[in-house]
């Protein structure tokens, strides 16, 4: 088993950003993914600057490198910027779009299939592999159950599966919106939003009116209010197929994420029970523990 460390999925300045990945690139990974997944107003890093980070950690650090994409296009100027992605001529990508997707298609390039792409059937599976598509991450909602039946499709349509990355700790991207949550919340135009979301370097969480956490609000992206973990369900994981692990950044505390996963990766005895969402896994709501969907 593989362990990727995910893109940031918050807005953190250079500085932060500088330091966090001098931190990964010390750590055992086997991939890292870089760029601006969720809003193309976020600018601590130019595309350019990206591409040099890549270098960068490149030789310091045994991981293959990723460039992931934009998430949601809604403007000329952003597919232009996606066009210079996929034409990076460097890193592999991942494709968070269909428009990346007929990019790299239609230049024969091989790349990642996000989360985002909401790939749910073996023949949906098959036209991206047909396209060049080479890892899949199954949308974060899917079971264990649901990834392998979609394998075994794909096996049915006589085509070899690709890697299977499974998004295994983080908080999870749940939709996007052409609405920025947090600018609403300062009570701030979009288009003046002031960058707002950087005072929120984990985000904004949202409670109910009584005070239960549902959601955790970042920029035009809504997350889950939990972190999910999927630690004590790696036997699981194993068993279904998944050929890495993506734990996705948090603002503090990530070396000791990837410090237990690598313990259990290398035998120690996954843990019984995690803090953290484990639902979807399990085909149940995704905000239940693992002790609400019966299995303690």
């Amino acid at each position: 088993m593989k362990l990727s460390l995910g893109p940031v999925l918050f807005y953190w300045d250079k500085a932060q950003l500088s330091n966090f990945y001098a931190e990964m690139s010390a750590l055992p990974l086997d991939v890292i993914y870089l760029g601006e997944t969720v809003c193309s107003k976020r600018r601590s890093f130019s595309l350019d600057q990206w591409l040099g980070l890549g270098r960068e950690l490149q030789d310091c650090s045994q991981a293959q490198l990723v460039l992931s994409s934009l998430t949601l296009i809604e403007a000329a100027s952003e597919l232009s910027s996606l066009r210079r992605l996929c034409d990076n001529g460097q890193l592999l990508v991942e494709a968070n779009d269909m428009g990346a997707v007929q990019f790299l298609a239609e230049r024969k390039l091989p790349f990642v299939g996000g989360p985002a792409l909401n790939v749910y059937n073996g023949h949906t599976l098959t036209q991206l592999l047909d396209g060049g598509m080479t890892r899949w991450v199954p949308p974060v909602e899917c079971s264990a159950t649901l990834i392998s039946d979609v394998l075994d499709q794909v096996r049915e349509l006589g085509r070899e599966v690709p890697e299977v990355e499974v998004f295994a700790y983080g908080h999870l991207p749940l939709a996007y919106s052409a609405r920025c949550f947090t600018a609403r919340a300062e009570n701030r135009p979009k288009d003046d939003c002031q960058f707002c979301c950087i005072n929120y370097p984990d985000g904004l969480p949202l409670t109910s009116q009584e005070g239960q956490a549902l959601f955790t609000i970042n920029g035009i992206q809504t997350m889950s209010a939990e972190v999910t973990n999927l630690l004590a369900d790696y036997a699981g994981l194993v068993a279904c197929g998944a050929d890495l692990l993506r734990l996705s950044p948090r603002y503090q505390g990530m070396a000791q994420v990837i410090a237990a996963y690598q313990r259990v990766r290398l035998g120690e005895t996954p843990p019984v029970f995690v803090d953290g969402c484990n639902g979807y896994w399990h085909g149940q709501a995704g905000m239940l523990r693992i002790e609400e969907v019966g299995l303690c």
